[in-house]
């Protein structure tokens, strides 16, 4: 899951300052934890006090994302969002947002099985973002986590994508030059996959990620969720990584890897 975290960091400063190369000092010194990180690290903790009870995890997952929301509101969520936390009466908005997939990668790390991670997936995101296209991109970021940490080549992982969610049927070189920042799950999670599936190691993803000129913050969470759990996250950008979050984030984050270790390269 410090995939995740690692990605929105890195991605974090290149949201409003776009590039269109992987060429780039890879931490900024103006980067920073966005809404990315905490709503991974809200759903992280809504799994934890689930206590292996899921049946409870819609529920958990709200009182969590309100809870994080309400000590970290200036993290950057979007309008629908924001009002979402703090509405008397949270309901979902019909959002196909890639908020839904840049938060789900804990899910994909608990889960014991494929059909798992898309029930987990499922219970975490359609409290809020329950257009199709925005389950359907949390979804499909958990289930090419869970197969990139259970041993899935990439060419199974691009094959059951393709098959199921996205058309993958271009290349981070094509869609470079004419990609341009957009939020929709649609637009924004298979170039993200894409970005893990043409990578050399973990950092190479998060690069690709960002040298698309988008949502990079985002492109590099969900980028690096899954490239986490397929290279592992190298000690040189995960002590880093660790040094960005405050005490409370990191004791979600540490809670979370002792049950469900992350990887290292």
């Amino acid at each position: 899951m410090i995939g995740a975290i690692a990605g929105d960091i890195i991605g974090s400063y290149f949201e409003w300052h776009n590039i269109k190369k992987k060429q780039f000092e890879i931490i900024h010194p103006k980067s920073h934890f966005t809404d990315d990180s905490v709503m991974t690290l809200a759903v992280a903790k809504a799994l934890l006090d689930c206590d292996g009870d899921y049946l409870q995890l819609s529920d958990k997952a709200v009182q969590c994302m309100r809870e994080l929301g309400a000590r970290y509101p200036d993290c950057g969520f979007g309008g629908n969002f924001a009002r979402w936390l703090v509405s008397e009466d949270p309901q979902p908005y019909n959002s196909y947002g890639n908020g839904s997939a840049m938060r789900v990668s804990a899910c994909g790390w608990v889960a014991q099985s494929l059909d798992q991670a898309k029930d987990l997936s499922y219970r975490v995101t359609a409290v809020t973002h329950d257009h199709p296209e925005g389950l359907k991109g949390a979804e499909a970021t958990a289930v090419a986590i869970y197969m990139a940490k259970t041993g899935a080549s990439k060419q199974q992982i691009r094959d059951v994508i393709a098959n199921n969610y996205y058309p993958m049927d271009f290349t981070l070189d094509e869609i470079r030059p004419s990609y341009y920042y957009n939020i929709s799950c649609q637009k924004s999670v298979p170039q993200a996959i894409e970005a893990f599936l043409e990578a050399r190691d973990f950092e190479d993803a998060v690069r690709n990620a960002v040298s698309l000129g988008g949502d990079s913050d985002t492109l590099g969470a969900i980028a690096g969720s899954i490239a986490e759990a397929y290279f592992g996250v190298p000690r040189l950008l995960r002590e880093p990584t660790l040094k960005y979050l405050d005490d409370y984030l990191r004791d979600i984050l540490q809670r979370f890897e002792k049950f469900f270790p992350s990887a290292n390269d």
